[in-house]
């Protein structure tokens, strides 16, 4: 196997620098990815007494014919400069899909630098005017923390969004899908939606990691959730796609749902998400959950969601 042409080590000589989070970051994906190949996926054999699940850091090296000490120093979080071509090959040999492969090079450094963006959270006002419209589905604009930046009666009687607007309290679908007590949680297949929010969200984070709002975000919900932190340490990434989405709500019952996301252009990193119902019965279900007084039903739960 012809080995690429690999970019010069980083020198070792050098003073002491601070810790960066994007190599620490790029370490952790690249070991969670390459305990999720196995040999027998890639063609080699599977070879006795692995004391990990997954391909060998060589092996690696070996199929995307780089050197094992070049790998194993990205791997490791460590200084050196990697091309595209190279990354290309790492990403072929870890069978990345395409938001994978992006969350790597960004990692790597080798995606391009954004250009400066208008701030998401300052939206036209007319979105309140389509997010009405869309009524009596339930619609709201998040960003992709998961911040709901607006919303319309619909999607305010299935969460009980109302209560974002009491003091300075900020509603975040995956806080309250994280902490909310079962009495107040809507999800009744959170264990499907769970993971794959919390997916898309470490997705976002590779183009955010250091800056103090995101930290603190993560840390917080790590620090209030275990289940939360092992889902994070899974690494796993995904874009927002349509899903499946049961809800149970306490005057109009059992809804599913699919919801969809649509993005918004000229603000970045937000997106619409609607509320479609799956058959007859959830339609007739969204519309007397849209004739509901606002807030009206959530007076039994101290929780903020």
């Amino acid at each position: 196997m012809t080995v690429l042409d690999e970019p010069p080590l980083a020198p070792t000589a050098r003073a002491p620098r601070r810790p960066d989070r994007r190599r620490t970051e790029l370490s952790g994906f690249l070991k969670a990815c390459r305990a999720r190949v196995t040999p027998e996926d890639v063609g080699l054999p599977p070879g006795l007494r692995r004391r990990t699940p997954g391909l060998r850091r060589e092996e690696v090296a070996q199929l995307a014919g780089v050197g094992v000490t070049w790998y194993t120093w990205l791997e490791q979080g460590r200084p050196i400069n990697a091309s595209e071509q190279v990354l290309t090959a790492v990403a072929r040999a870890l069978r990345l899909d395409a938001t994978e492969r992006e969350h790597l090079f960004r990692l790597a450094g080798v995606s391009a630098k954004p250009q400066a963006q208008p701030d998401p959270s300052i939206l036209d006002p007319s979105t309140q005017l389509i997010l009405d419209a869309l009524m009596p589905l339930p619609a709201a604009v998040s960003n992709t923390r998961f911040d709901v930046l607006a919303f319309n009666a619909g999607y305010e009687s299935l969460f009980a969004a109302s209560r974002a607007r009491a003091g300075d309290w900020h509603f975040n679908s995956i806080w309250c899908t994280v902490t909310a007590p079962p009495c107040c949680n809507p999800f009744l297949n959170r264990a499907e939606a769970l993971p794959q929010m919390v997916a898309v969200l470490r997705s976002a984070y590779g183009k955010h990691i250091g800056e103090p709002a995101w930290e603190k975000h993560v840390q917080g919900l790590a620090a209030r959730s275990e289940e939360f932190r092992e889902l994070w340490a899974r690494q796993e990434v995904a874009p927002p796609r349509t899903s499946l989405r049961v809800f149970r709500h306490p005057v109009v019952g059992v809804l599913r749902l699919n919801a969809s996301y649509l993005t918004i252009p000229g603000v970045p990193e937000t997106y619409v998400v609607v509320y479609t119902p799956e058959g007859p019965e959830e339609r007739e279900r969204i519309e007397r959950l849209a004739a509901l007084p606002a807030g009206g039903w959530i007076n039994d739960c101290d929780h903020p969601c």
